[in-house]
């Protein structure tokens, strides 16, 4: 009953996880994924007792507080991916409560963004519009890697507000829900650029309806969209481990940054709660602090 490759697949790519991260949760899944099938229990049968009955399993394996804390996050995290993109029960309210201190998302700073998005152009590669319109529209609309390359052509609309002409993207978050986001004069450069000078010699057939294509004709893949990020960050020479998730923490950190209402970054970003989106908030608390340490410490010196 494999059933983390899809979840493994989403740490990676939508949330960013480091790879040392995924490959603990792999051996934490594996571990759940026997204990499973040692029951005869099947994935879309497990209730509350199950994960009762398991949470005492591993209590009994005598793991250290770090690792046990971490296999109930693991459990948590699986059962809430697969009641969102899913649907199923969500039995994991049994497990027992621990002190998981809350990491904040990662943020790059302006300059690291523009950086990136400049390294992905290449005059002499036409295909490199394309790369430049996903990482566009990963910082300009705050989306995630899946909801980018869903989108289809007809998700691209025009409407005018107090006489200027916007244009926004449909978007397919999770569990089916939609959202409308405008963008900005820079990611609607780069999608104009890209209709009118590539899209047409990939869409070879002429019968494709995503926006995003591969060289192939068909459409631009999740793992596509995290290579072109990672490409860009080496191009750019940015040090630290840089996926499309980040781009999208970016986005409402700089927002929040910037004086954006906390519910209209929640609207944007597709946050079920309000909850939800005040981490990003927790970031901007933190860099102010940081900047106040540094004055006192300048100030100290002179």
């Amino acid at each position: 009953m494999s059933f983390s490759a899809g979840f493994l697949d989403y740490l990676a790519i939508e949330k960013g996880a480091a790879k040392n991260t995924v490959a603990a949760y792999r051996r934490d899944l594996n571990r759940y994924e026997q204990w499973l099938e040692s029951r005869n229990v099947d994935l879309s049968r497990i209730d509350e007792s199950t994960i009762r009955e398991y949470a005492r399993f591993l209590s009994e394996l005598n793991l250290k507080p770090s690792s046990l804390e971490r296999n109930f996050s693991t459990i948590r995290s699986l059962h809430k991916y697969l009641s969102k993109e899913f649907y199923q029960f969500d039995p994991t309210d049994a497990l027992p409560e621990t002190k998981q201190s809350k990491r904040l998302p990662k943020a790059l700073t302006v300059s690291e963004i523009q950086s990136i998005i400049d390294a992905a152009k290449e005059p002499n590669n036409p295909v490199s519009l394309r790369d430049s319109l996903v990482l566009e529209l990963l910082y300009g609309t705050g989306a995630r890697v899946s909801e980018i390359v869903n989108i289809s052509i007809s998700d691209i609309n025009q409407i005018k507000i107090n006489g200027e002409e916007i244009t926004t993207i449909k978007l397919q978050g999770k569990g089916g829900k939609e959202r409308i986001v405008p963008i900005g004069k820079f990611a609607k450069k780069a999608l104009d650029d890209y209709l009118v000078r590539i899209r047409p010699i990939l869409n070879r057939s002429g019968k494709s309806t995503a926006l995003l294509l591969n060289n192939r004709g068909g459409k631009l893949s999740r793992q596509s969209a995290w290579q072109v990020v990672k490409s860009a960050t080496k191009l750019a020479k940015i040090q630290s481990e840089v996926t499309p998730h980040v781009f999208r923490h970016s986005y409402a950190t700089h927002l929040l940054d910037g004086g954006a209402d906390i519910r209209v970054v929640q609207e944007l970003l597709g946050h079920a709660s309000v909850t939800t989106t005040q981490i990003y908030t927790l970031i901007t608390v933190d860099k102010l602090r940081e900047r106040d340490r540094k004055s006192t410490r300048l100030n100290s010196s002179h």
